[in-house]
């Protein structure tokens, strides 16, 4: 048997090496299909990069006035989209030389940058660069998730490659600029250099361009205010490599490095405080919206201009300083330093700050605000502070001290004063009549010291403002301005309740019989309430629902005649707005327009509108308000609201000037509140003060005396821009001569007579036989006092 050769040491090492070929070459191929079909699943799992075309950046809510100042801004993040062809070439090259050097000549991946990457991985363990480019945080910051896994970084890689073939290098930098993350809240290179230096981005000094191109690689660790040795590091870095890369002179560099660095954060620039309305404002947009609204940068113009804001702000405040300074003063109530041991803080409530007192001396009072300004307060500015009875607080030097805390408001520019923050409260609305814009509205003396909005969420009694309403429901039933009720005690029967009612006036006189003008003109309850036992308590309760008001907030007794229901000031303001349109029911708003970030038009409001010289319809058109009362009804109650301004209890008003201003002051029982709702051409106003636990405001404090003053600084400030018009006599209204003490026609000749308004189908038609030709003075009525 031939025995078998064995193979030759070459042949078989031959042998082995094509099958180590073919096995590796095998096994390569077989990687690569999978790795070609795992790159084509998870190209499936991957975002489409076409929604980059159509990028929503998360923006802030901002609220505006009418003439569009920032009231307010919502939203915890902070962004300005920027155009990159508003972004400074040099502020660009500072990202490039901090962040990817190679952009312009990459094609999304920076493949040197990534091996160096991986190579200190594979020699530390520890990953020391990134290796991402621009273009790949854009992929990471736009499509995923901000998970660190090797996976996502594969996936950087591809989208990076996508973006890059269909984006231009611009866009792509358009991108990276407006989403980067940059600290502080802020989004966005526009951003960063509001919050850290309060600039446009065009305005940015060579050294803050690269203070800000550093932060996007740690914006917690590189933060100038948090951390500013380690920002400086940072920055002076960034100026370095641009000068490496030719982007700066050595001679820029120089002077850059050494710069000291400004960088603070800078408070919103709120340009009209108005918190109140602010907070209105977003609650409506958030029940529009919801949580969204914070992120997709809405920009909301109120109808409220800020010359009228204003206005009301500072009314407000005076009228409440006013009203505490006649109560006296209470004192700081740890006010020594040395003895209690406080500090002087910059606290800031409404128009009031804290102040150090340095020296007492017989020219005044001379202290230091919270910034070391220094202050002189006159002693004619200190005299009101009188004391409580029940303290033991003395006047002038024998209660202020060198060291005592104060607080203080200022006048005018160099003028001081000693005052309180007080213990009442108010609130005030203006509205446009004729559609419901609110013009004005303050919720309180300070929103920051209390929140709660007295202007829309109170429920106060409206007092005597309430009498107008009924007062018209006479009108409506056959009542005249002439017509005579008795001014006399009257007793109520209430089952429900212990004792009997007996109402009073506040003078604790009687008239005896008087016209339905001089008991609304006077404000005499008692002719209130027979008033309204004449026409019934549902016809009240119906036309009052026609003016605005809800059943709930109406008492259904007798008690309604002196307004013993509740409301608020902007349901007051609502309710007198139809005395002052013509007899229309206008619904208050607030906001004008609602726009997009790029100023589109989302919103805009189109109230139904109040038009007197319109033919009735009904129902009424989509765009007029529905009427109320008749024209013929509402000049009659003008005709008695504006007798309250030029002989009742608003004769303060009179200083304003004008001849169309009319209203009714309210105040409820032992002064728990004290209004003045009031018209004048083209807007209305509701004033109202008192406390908030209801306790009396004081002897005397009446509407007129306590919420009026508070009307007329807004009307001096504001009444400019309402010019007067002449109050159109409808048809159907007659003037007649009658004889005050009756109500019944006298004939011209007769001396003692008034001319009245009456509706054509109420003129007396009995003649009246007067017992005397001398009228009393306060009867004595001519046509030029009324209008």
């Amino acid at each position: 048997m031939p025995i078998k050769k064995a193979p030759k040491p070459k042949s078989l090492i031959k042998t082995l090496f094509k099958w180590l070929t073919f096995c590796s070459l095998a096994f390569i191929g077989t990687f690569l299909i999978a790795v070609y079909f795992f790159l084509l699943e998870l190209d499936k799992e991957l975002p489409d990069i076409d929604q980059l075309q159509h990028v929503q950046y998360q923006m802030p809510l901002n609220i505006y006035s009418q003439d569009k100042l920032l009231i307010a801004q919502f939203g915890e993040k902070r962004r300005i989209p920027t155009d990159i062809a508003q972004v400074p070439p040099q502020l660009i090259k500072a990202f490039i030389a901090a962040e990817d050097d190679r952009f312009y000549k990459h094609n999304g991946v920076d493949f040197k940058g990534l091996l160096r990457a991986v190579s200190q991985l594979a020699l530390t363990g520890k990953k020391r660069q990134g290796g991402s480019t621009i273009t790949m945080q854009v992929a990471r910051n736009f499509l995923l998730s901000n998970e660190r896994t090797y996976l996502r970084k594969l996936k950087e890689i591809i989208l990076a490659l996508k973006i890059e073939r269909q984006y231009s290098k611009d866009q792509i930098m358009d991108l990276y600029l407006n989403k980067i993350y940059m600290g502080q809240r802020a989004y966005g290179v526009a951003a960063a250099a509001q919050t850290y230096y309060g600039k446009d981005i065009s305005e940015l000094t060579l050294q803050q361009q690269a203070m800000i191109a550093g932060l996007p690689k740690a914006p917690s660790i590189y933060n100038p205010i948090a951390n500013p040795q380690r920002a400086i590091e940072r920055r002076n870095y960034v100026l370095r490599r641009m000068l490496d890369l030719n982007y700066i002179s050595q001679h820029d560099y120089e002077i850059a490095v050494q710069a000291v660095d400004n960088a603070e954060i800078q408070p919103i620039n709120v340009e009209l405080q108005a918190p109140y309305i602010a907070e209105m404002v977003r609650q409506e947009v958030m029940s529009i919206y919801g949580e969204t609204a914070y992120t997709l940068g809405l920009k909301i113009f109120t109808t409220v201009p800020s010359q009228f804001q204003l206005a009301a702000e500072d009314a407000l405040q005076k009228t409440l300083h006013e009203y505490d300074e006649r109560h006296g003063y209470r004192g700081f109530p740890h006010k020594n330093v040395q003895k209690n041991g406080i500090q002087l803080t910059d606290s800031v409530v409404g128009d009031t700050r804290q102040a150090l007192i340095t020296a007492v001396a017989d020219s005044g009072v001379t202290a230091k605000l919270h910034d070391n300004t220094q202050i002189n307060i006159t002693w004619k500015n200190i005299e009101w502070a009188k004391p409580y009875p029940e303290k033991n607080i003395g006047t002038g030097k024998a209660f202020l001290k060198p060291n005592d805390i104060i607080w203080v408001r200022q006048l005018a520019k160099d003028e001081w004063a000693l005052t309180q923050i007080p213990n009442a409260e108010a609130a005030f609305v203006a509205l446009n009549p004729n559609n419901g814009a609110i013009l004005a509205l303050c919720g309180g003396f300070d929103f920051y010291h209390s929140k709660y909005n007295r202007a829309t969420q109170s429920k106060r009694q409206p007092g005597s403002g309430f009498k107008p309403v009924i007062y018209t429901a006479a009108l409506e039933k056959g009542f005249t301005a002439a017509s005579i009720i008795n001014d006399a005690p009257i007793v109520i029967e209430d089952p429900s309740q212990e004792n009997d009612w007996r109402p009073e006036n506040y003078s604790r006189r009687f008239l005896g019989p008087t016209s339905l003008r001089v008991a609304l003109r006077e404000s005499i309850n008692l002719v209130s309430v027979r008033l309204l036992q004449e026409i019934g308590v549902p016809q009240a309760i119906d036309t009052a629902m026609r003016f605005g008001f809800d059943k709930e907030q109406l008492p259904g007794t007798l008690s309604l005649a002196l307004g013993s229901g509740y409301a608020s000031p902007l349901r007051m303001a609502s309710a007198y707005a139809v005395f002052a349109n013509g007899g229309f029911l206008v619904k208050p708003y607030l906001i004008e327009r609602i726009e997009d970030h790029k100023g589109n038009l989302l919103f805009q409001a189109n109230p139904p509108l109040a038009c007197a010289d319109c033919p009735d319809q009904d129902p009424p058109p989509p765009n007029r308000a529905p009427r109320a009362i008749s024209a013929k009804i509402n000049f009659l109650a003008n005709s008695l609201l504006r007798d309250v301004v030029q002989r009742g209890t608003a004769t303060q008003a009179k200083q304003l000037g004008r001849n169309d201003l009319a209203g009714k002051t309210g105040t409820t029982n032992e002064q728990r509140d004290a209004w003045f709702n009031g018209f004048a051409t083209d807007i209305v106003a509701s004033a109202w003060i008192g406390f908030d636990n209801s306790l009396p405001l004081g002897h005397g404090e009446t509407g007129g005396k306590a919420a009026l003053p508070m009307w007329i600084k807004f009307m001096k400030a504001v009444q400019q821009n309402f010019p007067e018009k002449p109050l159109t006599q409808p048809s159907g209204i007659i003037q007649a001569y009658i004889n005050p003490a009756d109500g019944l026609q006298l004939d011209q000749e007769v001396r003692g007579g008034i001319w009245e308004y009456f509706s054509e189908e109420t003129v007396p038609t009995a003649k009246s036989t007067p017992k005397s030709e001398e009228p009393a003075e306060d009867e004595i009525f001519a046509e030029e006092a009324l209008f």
